[in-house]
């Protein structure tokens, strides 16, 4: 009797220690798993892009678009956007920049989501909304202009990397503004800068490093 009794013991002991084993294996993936490193940002600098490891929040605001709607950082979010601060009188930046960004949107893959393109205005006291519809239009049903209070634009051109300085020359007003884009992403914020001088096929191809990036964080998280 001792010795079944003994051999009972043993087996018990054996499979206890299985089961803990077994335990601490699935316990170890499940922690790792759900603690895994983000993938780094890429680096395109080749691209005259800087990509954030964390993408940063953008100011609050409430300001309207083209069409008279009220437009806040909520509304950005669901969708990658191009963000360039600008003004619709702008001789020849602003004009070049959203050309560029136009040609950039037809040579993105299908595959890829479609952004939205947002000029935000530097020049509200002229830009209307009327006049940026008519100035966006022009350039794509993607995109978009915001125009408001002057000091909220300037709050959210920050938030957005940029500035723009108003200055008057022989009577006219000239804005003087940063000429880079803000890759927005789809929780609307700011994920990446890009510096000109602006290629089109280099933007494209940032925008889909940029993608992939964040698709593949986002799937770790997930998995």
């Amino acid at each position: 009797m001792k010795t079944i009794s003994s051999i009972r013991l043993t087996l018990f002991c054996l499979l206890l220690i299985v089961v803990l084993i077994f335990g601490l294996v699935v316990g170890r993936q499940v922690f790792l798993v759900g603690n895994q490193e983000p993938i780094p940002a890429p680096e395109l600098t080749e691209f005259n892009t800087y990509v954030y490891d964390q993408p940063r929040q953008l100011a609050e605001f409430t300001l309207t678009d083209e069409n008279g709607e009220t437009v806040t950082r909520e509304s950005l979010r669901g969708r990658w956007t191009f963000a360039f601060v600008g003004y619709t009188n702008c001789p020849d930046i602003c004009p070049a920049a959203m050309a560029n960004l136009r040609q950039t949107d037809k040579l993105l893959s299908n595959e890829l989501p479609q952004p939205d393109y947002l000029l935000v205005s530097a020049d509200p006291e002229h830009d209307t909304p009327e006049k940026l519809r008519a100035y966006t239009d022009f350039f794509g049903e993607n995109f978009h202009g915001l125009t408001g209070d002057l000091d909220t634009l300037r709050e959210l051109a920050k938030s957005l990397s940029a500035v723009f300085v108003h200055r008057e020359v022989d009577g006219e007003l000239l804005v003087d503004h940063s000429g880079h884009f803000a890759l927005l992403n789809p929780d609307g914020e700011l994920a990446a800068v890009m510096q000109p001088p602006h290629n089109p096929h280099n933007l494209a191809e940032a925008f889909e490093r940029i993608y992939q990036w964040a698709k593949a964080n986002r799937d770790r998280v997930s998995s």
